[in-house]
């Protein structure tokens, strides 16, 4: 069951005992996308607890971050993280930074970047090993400009990673065209890999019964592989 809200927020715990990771996520569960936790991102967050060991000294990137849920649980296992969301989107940036701020990452940096829009902040980004999105499938309409700018990323960075997961909320949704237009390639997670086929997932109520897929999306060699 969830743990109570104190002051706006709610705690998400991984493990338990002394290796336990507690942490505190500000949210408006009655506002905008980019203000509360969805079931996603609970799930991409258990991803990286589960891979915690391979997390020190890796470069990441959270996109859409919102929150930040996926973005402080890789910062708090070692990781050297940026969190993003849009640049039009100022309270999703304030949200992002609040998370930072009652996890004990002030320091944290957050950047305003817009999908499918090539700016300052976005080509001078340094070098990644992972990047992040939970949920960021959430509108066909944007489905174009995020891969844009994963595609650009990856081509920065050839040997990193896209994980991400996301909502099945229609069978009339499909990413597939649009892999295979950026030469990307896809695999799938099973979500009982990594010990997320449950519906409470950190101390919460979340994923729920919520269909949840997990992807890691990579360049495709030339070979098509």
């Amino acid at each position: 069951m969830a743990e109570p809200r104190r002051g706006g927020a709610r705690r998400y715990r991984f493990a338990e005992g002394p290796a336990a990771l507690v942490l505190r996520i500000p949210e408006a569960p009655d506002s905008q996308h980019g203000t509360h936790v969805w079931p996603c991102a609970v799930v991409l967050a258990q991803y990286l607890w589960a891979h915690r060991s391979s997390l020190p000294g890796r470069r990441v990137l959270e996109v859409g971050a919102g929150v930040s849920l996926p973005g402080l649980v890789a910062a708090k296992c070692g990781a050297e993280v940026v969190l993003s969301d849009g640049e039009e989107l100022p309270r999703c940036l304030r949200s992002c930074r609040r998370s930072c701020l009652a996890n004990g990452l002030p320091r944290l940096p957050v950047l305003g970047l817009t999908w499918g829009r090539l700016a300052p902040a976005l080509l001078a980004l340094a070098p990644l090993d992972i990047i992040l999105g939970s949920d960021v499938f959430f509108d066909p309409k944007d489905f174009e400009d995020l891969l844009t700018t994963v595609y650009f990323l990856l081509e920065k960075n050839p040997h990193a990673q896209f994980w991400t997961t996301y909502q099945v909320r229609s069978a009339d949704w499909s990413i597939e065209a649009l892999l295979c237009k950026w030469k990307l390639k896809t695999i799938r997670v099973p979500l009982h890999a990594f010990g997320a086929d449950k519906e409470h997932l950190a101390s919460s109520s979340l994923p729920g019964r919520h269909t949840i897929e997990m992807m890691i999306i990579s360049l495709a060699r030339s070979d098509g592989t």
